[in-house]
């Protein structure tokens, strides 16, 4: 009798086990929630990932323009006499709020020729970006660059290139300057 009991007590503790099993494999309730927690953090991700990489290629483009309009004025002759920071100052007139003006950084040499021109980044055995203005005379090669270095905001993009989380944005314009004397 003993052990008839015991062994119905088993049964019905097995099946009410089961039974709790089964009700929590069958609940629906929450699935959605769940479902979107497992989503949300690789969508997210995502979405941050295209919004920074978005913005360091608006920003390049925007410090091409700055660029190619600033160098405009080297090439008709219009910054003949300019200082560095008369030329610093037009650069600036072309970004608009994007950029914080003090930390945009050029680097303008003249050149006899094209094949004597320096195509290399300025940055020197330091790593840091050489600065300086020489704008040519009439038929000087010039190779102008803007440089600027745009904080990342998701570092494990891997977009740095630059030490404390920033990549060096580079825009290069070279031409020849028109015979404007």
């Amino acid at each position: 009798m003993f052990e008839v009991l015991q062994t119905f007590l088993l049964r019905a503790a097995r099946s009410r086990k089961l039974n709790i099993f089964r009700r929590f494999v069958h609940h629906n309730k929450g699935a959605t929630a769940v479902e979107f927690s497992i989503v949300a953090i690789p969508f997210l991700g995502m979405m941050f990932a295209i919004a920074e990489t978005g913005l360091v290629f608006f920003a390049g483009q925007a410090l091409e323009t700055a660029a190619a309009d600033s160098a405009r004025k080297i090439l008709t002759g219009q910054a003949d006499g300019w200082s560095p920071d008369k030329f610093k100052e037009e650069v600036c007139s072309h970004v608009y709020g994007l950029f914080d003006c003090n930390k945009i950084q050029f680097n303008v040499k003249a050149y006899p020729s094209f094949g004597a021109a320096d195509m290399k980044t300025p940055i020197d055995a330091d790593g840091n970006i050489v600065s300086e203005f020489n704008a040519g005379q009439p038929g000087d090669v010039v190779i102008a660059r803007l440089m600027y270095e745009w904080p990342i905001a998701i570092p494990m993009l891997k977009l740095d290139d630059r030490p404390g989380y920033k990549r060096l944005l580079m825009a290069t314009v070279a031409f020849r300057n028109e015979p404007y004397k």
